[in-house]
């Protein structure tokens, strides 16, 4: 059945807005060419989008010809502020971008442990107004949300996760009552560093892949021909709860100590480091990539490969570490391709990445590729905005019928 009038239209509609959002300002000649529509169809369109104030004369071609110069249609960036936050249980960071995804400001905010639900959640939300206002709107179109925990599938909305702030829980609301006309949306942070790296990071050239993120805890993030899977519950990729040897007990359903994250956490990451020398003993948990950036650069140099050099034998210990849950991922999934990412995977950077990837090639007999992330701690803000972003767009580029 051919498509309606109307179902034509914003079809067309929503080709040229997606064109003019990857190539740039184009003339309406060069839109023609690039959609294949007809001439007549084309100033249809752009005489819709324009008086929608979805896009706008930005200058001129410049084409020598006859006449006068074409005009230059872009997206009106302004139309939309969009909002990303990284939601950590010690802190916010925030970053406002316009449509076009241009970041326009970034700010953040510490959040104590000992600070009781309502000072918290009026500090985050107080801080996303202001960041807000200094890129010159007066409230977000789109608000993306990265957060620690489940998400529930059915209902989109955090679980209740031990170990988390009750303010995390309420943030969505809080954000929702402070910006009524906005868009807010939580995801898990790992799964919104996995949609970064694949945007515009490591894994640009994957459509499967598993990112596992190396921060405070350990977690993981699963791409499957292009699509993020997030599991019955929303769990897929709680690797921290992993049982492993080595470990003095087993993890809890509340408690990943004992887990995974007993290897690889930041917490574990930075005793390795004190036990080979390399940090003081009882180092606090943001020691561990600021010793694992140390190591890897002193291995990149030129350290010692006779065993002797500590930096080496650090790195190697925690490339042990980290296999036991890559060879996991991989003899499950067969992703073909593992992202090391936050704070330690980027730190560890190619030195860590080879170590892994060796001793995978030594555990597995899939075909693994090891990288190093790209954006490391500012993944999960990347992943968020991304999101933000797509969902504007879903909303503004399909214009009104007429």
């Amino acid at each position: 059945m051919p498509a309606s009038p109307s179902t034509a239209r914003a079809i067309n509609d929503r080709l040229a807005l997606r064109l003019l959002q990857q190539e740039g300002p184009l003339t309406a000649g060069q839109l023609k060419q690039l959609t294949g529509l007809s001439r007549p169809t084309v100033a249809d369109l752009v005489e819709r989008l324009t008086t929608s104030g979805l896009i706008t004369v930005v200058g001129e071609s410049g084409e020598q010809r006859r006449g006068p110069n074409a005009r230059l249609y872009g997206i009106v960036a302004d139309r939309a502020h969009l909002a990303a936050l990284d939601v950590r249980t010690e802190s916010v960071s925030v970053l406002v971008s316009d449509l076009l995804g241009r970041v326009l400001t970034e700010a953040s905010v510490p959040i104590g442990g000992d600070t009781g639900t309502g000072p918290a959640l009026e500090q985050a939300t107080a801080l996303v107004e202001r960041a807000v206002k200094e890129a010159g709107a007066e409230r977000p179109h789109t608000v993306g949300i990265g957060a620690p925990g489940l998400i529930d599938p059915a209902t989109g909305e955090l679980r209740d996760s031990a170990g988390l702030p009750a303010w995390h829980r309420r943030l969505v609301a809080a954000l929702q009552e402070r910006f009524p006309e906005a868009r807010v949306s939580v995801e898990n942070e790992t799964n919104l560093a996995a949609l970064a790296e694949q945007g515009e990071g490591a894994a640009r050239d994957r459509d499967t892949f598993v990112l596992l993120w190396l921060g405070h805890s350990p977690g993981a993030a699963v791409v499957l021909d292009g699509s993020l899977r997030r599991g019955a519950s929303g769990g897929t990729g709680e690797i921290g709860f992993l049982p492993v040897p080595g470990t003095p007990a087993l993890p809890s359903p509340t408690d990943c100590e004992g887990g995974y994250h007993s290897l690889v956490g930041a917490a574990a990451v930075a005793e390795l480091a004190a036990q080979h020398g390399l940090a003081a003993a009882g180092a606090d948990r943001g020691t561990a990539a600021a010793v694992v950036r140390d190591a890897a650069g002193s291995v990149g140099e030129g350290a010692a490969t006779d065993g002797t050099d500590p930096s080496a034998r650090f790195l190697d210990d925690l490339a042990d570490r980290i296999a036991i849950g890559v060879a996991s991922v991989v003899a499950i999934l067969d992703p073909g391709c593992v992202v090391l990412g936050g704070e330690v995977g980027q730190a560890g950077g190619a030195p860590l990445a080879g170590r892994v990837a060796e001793r995978i090639r030594r555990m597995s007999p899939l075909a693994t590729e090891v990288r190093a992330s790209g954006l490391g701690g500012t993944a999960v803000l990347r992943g968020a905005l991304l999101t933000a972003r797509e969902r504007a767009q879903d909303e503004l580029f399909t214009p009104p019928e007429r």
